[in-house]
């Protein structure tokens, strides 16, 4: 059964431009990774400098425990670290709980 993930993280202002265009051309072994992880259905969504991203794995638990385990994923998270409020750890963003869903 598929799981679902979503989050939002908080953009430094005068790094949005830097931080969509860092998603306009994700590393291809940082997608490589993700898919590898079992993650999909990855979308991100901007609202002014809020960012909420979401995705779906069938085991979210080993997905992160993947992602963790990339190199990939922790130079991304470096590089993205700059350009965030708050570092992301390697293991993924804090989960947004799910309070609805239309099914």
């Amino acid at each position: 059964m598929s799981e679902r993930s979503a989050f939002v993280l908080r953009v430094r202002p005068d790094r949005i431009s830097e931080y969509v265009e860092a998603h306009a051309n994700v590393w291809p072994e940082m997608l490589e990774a993700l898919r590898a992880a079992g993650i999909r259905n990855y979308t991100i969504f901007r609202a002014g400098t809020e960012v909420f991203g979401y995705f779906e794995s069938d085991d979210l638990e080993a997905a992160a425990a993947s992602m963790e385990a990339q190199e990939v994923n922790t130079r991304w998270q470096n590089a993205m670290a700059e350009l965030l409020e708050e570092r992301v750890p390697d293991a993924g963003p804090r989960a947004l709980e799910e309070i609805f869903r239309l099914e």
